[in-house]
C-alpha cells in the first residue's frame, strides 16, 4: 500500500469510527472476553476493546469457568451493558446430543439458552439496535431474526468445521463417526451464516482461503484479520520482579508448552512428545526437561508428570518467566486450526520455537530464520542438537521481528469498524498477506 493508500485508509476509518460511536452493538460472544488468558478470549476481548471505542457496545456472553466470574465486574469499562450466563460444560455436553434428532451441529444445542435470547430480543429492542457482531458460529442463533439490521459480521475465527474432521482422524469408532458428523453439520452452518450475513472473518488468510475454497459462493464476502501480540507485555527485556525469577532448575535445558491444557489438541500434543520425542531427546541430552504450563490439565496431562524430566504446573499467575528462561519453546500440534497465540508469545519472548506446520499455520515465519519446523523425533533431536551448538543465534531475535512487524492489534482491527461502520459491499482484509 502506498503512503497516500495509507493515510486515505486512516482517514476512512477515522470517519467510519466517528459515524459508529453514535451507534449502539450487539456483541455476542461464546465465552466471556475477559481476562485475555487462552486463545479465543485473547481475540475476542481485543475486539472487544477495539470496537468499545466506536461504539456503545451490549455484551451478551457465556461464563464456563467459575473463576472467570470475579472479573466480570472488569467490562464494565468497555459495555453499556452486560448480560453474563453460567454454561456448566457437563449439562451442556448432554444437552448437546438433542443435535442428534434435531439434525444440527451440536455446538448450537451446547449453547441454547432462553434467557440469553430474551435479553438480546430485549436489548436489541429497547436501545434500537441495528449493528451486531457475532463471535463463533454457535452465537448466530441469539441474534432476534425480525431485527432489520444495517450490518451483520461474523468472526468465524477458524474454520470449525474441519478441526471437527482432524479429530474425527484422530478418534476411534464411534467418536469419529460423531466427529465426522459434527464437521458435515458445522460446514453446513458456516456456509449458511456466511449467506446470512454482510461480512464473514477468520483469524489468517490461511483460514479465509480454506473457506473459499469450502464455500465459493459466498468468498466475496470472506476476508480476515491477523491476531496480535502484546509486545509490551510479551517483552523478555521488561525489568519486573515477576520476570527477574527463573522458574526452571540451574544446569537443566528445559523446553516449554503453553496453553490451556483441558483443550484437546494441546492435550495431544503434549501427550504425543512425552511418548514419542521425550525420551530420545533425554536419552542424546540427559540435560533436558519438559515443562507443560497451562490450567485445568486433564487427567492424561497430569499423568504425564510421572514421566522423567516432565513437570505439570497448571494455572500459573504469568506465563512470561516460563517462555523468558525456557531454552526453547515447542509446539508440536497434530491437530490444529487458526492460530496458535502460543507460538506467537513464544517469538514474541525472543525464544527459539519448534514447531509442526500444523501448528504454524496462520503465521508467516520463515523456517530456519523464525522458527524451526519439526515433525518427527528426529527432528527434534537433531534441531535441539543444532540450538545447542549455538547454530541459530538470532532465531529469538528475529523471531520477536517477525511479531513485531505482522501482528499488531492497532494495525489489524480498524478493518472490523469499517465493516460495521459503513455500507460495504465486501470486506477488506484487515491487512494484506505477508
Amino acid at each position: 500500500m502506498t503512503a497516500g493508500g495509507a493515510e486515505s485508509r486512516k482517514q476512512e476509518v477515522a470517519h467510519s469510527g466517528e459515524e459508529a460511536r453514535r451507534q449502539p452493538l450487539l456483541f455476542l460472544c461464546h465465552r466471556i472476553p475477559y481476562p485475555p488468558n487462552k486463545g479465543d478470549k485473547i481475540r475476542s476481548f481485543h475486539l472487544l476493546h477495539h470496537l468499545s471505542q466506536h461504539f456503545e457496545i451490549h455484551l451478551g456472553s457465556f461464563v464456563d469457568d467459575p473463576e472467570d466470574w470475579p472479573w466480570a465486574p472488569e467490562l464494565e469499562k468497555y459495555c453499556a451493558s452486560v448480560f453474563l450466563r453460567p454454561l456448566k460444560p457437563r449439562l451442556a455436553t448432554l444437552r448437546s446430543a438433542r443435535g442428534l434428532l434435531t439434525g444440527q451441529a451440536l455446538s448450537v444445542p451446547y449453547y441454547q439458552d432462553r434467557e440469553l435470547r430474551q435479553w438480546a430480543a430485549d436489548v436489541t429492542t429497547q436501545h434500537n439496535i441495528r449493528h451486531a457482531i457475532v463471535y463463533s458460529s454457535s452465537m448466530a442463533q441469539f441474534l432476534p431474526a425480525r431485527v432489520p439490521f444495517q450490518r451483520k459480521v461474523i468472526d468465524f475465527v477458524d474454520v470449525d468445521s474441519d478441526k471437527w474432521q482432524q479429530y474425527a482422524a484422530q478418534k476411534p469408532w464411534p467418536l469419529s463417526w460423531v466427529y465426522r458428523r459434527e464437521a458435515r453439520c458445522l460446514l453446513a452452518l458456516e456456509q449458511a451464516l456466511a449467506r446470512q450475513f454482510d461480512a464473514g472473518l477468520f483469524v489468517s488468510s490461511a483460514e479465509a482461503d480454506l473457506f473459499h475454497q469450502l464455500s465459493p459462493d459466498t468468498a466475496h464476502k470472506i476476508g480476515f484479520y491477523n491476531n496480535g501480540v502484546n509486545c509490551e507485555y510479551f517483552d523478555p527485556e521488561l525489568d519486573e520482579d515477576d520476570l527477574q525469577l527463573n522458574p526452571y532448575p540451574e544446569q537443566n535445558v528445559p523446553l516449554v508448552f503453553t496453553g490451556a491444557m483441558d483443550y484437546w489438541p494441546n492435550a495431544d500434543a503434549v501427550v504425543w512428545f512425552v511418548r514419542e520425542v521425550l525420551p530420545e531427546l533425554r536419552r542424546q541430552y540427559p540435560q533436558v526437561t519438559f515443562t507443560i504450563v497451562g490450567g485445568s490439565p486433564t487427567r492424561a496431562v497430569r499423568q504425564l508428570a510421572q514421566e522423567p524430566g516432565v513437570t505439570v504446573t497448571g494455572r500459573v499467575p504469568d506465563v512470561r518467566p516460563y517462555l523468558k528462561y525456557a531454552f526453547a519453546a515447542v509446539a508440536p500440534m497434530r491437530v490444529a486450526r487458526g492460530v496458535q497465540n502460543k507460538v506467537l508469545e513464544a517469538m514474541a519472548m525472543a525464544r527459539p520455537v519448534l514447531v509442526s506446520a500444523r501448528g504454524l499455520e496462520g503465521i508467516a515465519a520463515e523456517d530456519g530464520q523464525s522458527v524451526l519446523l519439526a515433525e518427527t523425533a528426529k527432528d527434534y533431536g537433531r534441531l535441539l542438537g543444532s540450538l545447542l551448538q549455538g547454530d541459530h543465534p538470532e532465531l529469538g531475535k528475529q523471531a520477536r521481528q517477525c511479531v513485531l512487524q505482522g501482528f499488531s492489534w492497532e494495525e489489524n482491527l480498524p478493518e472490523v469498524v469499517l465493516l460495521l461502520g459503513r455500507n460495504a459491499a465486501q470486506p477488506r482484509y484487515a491487512r494484506e498477506c505477508p
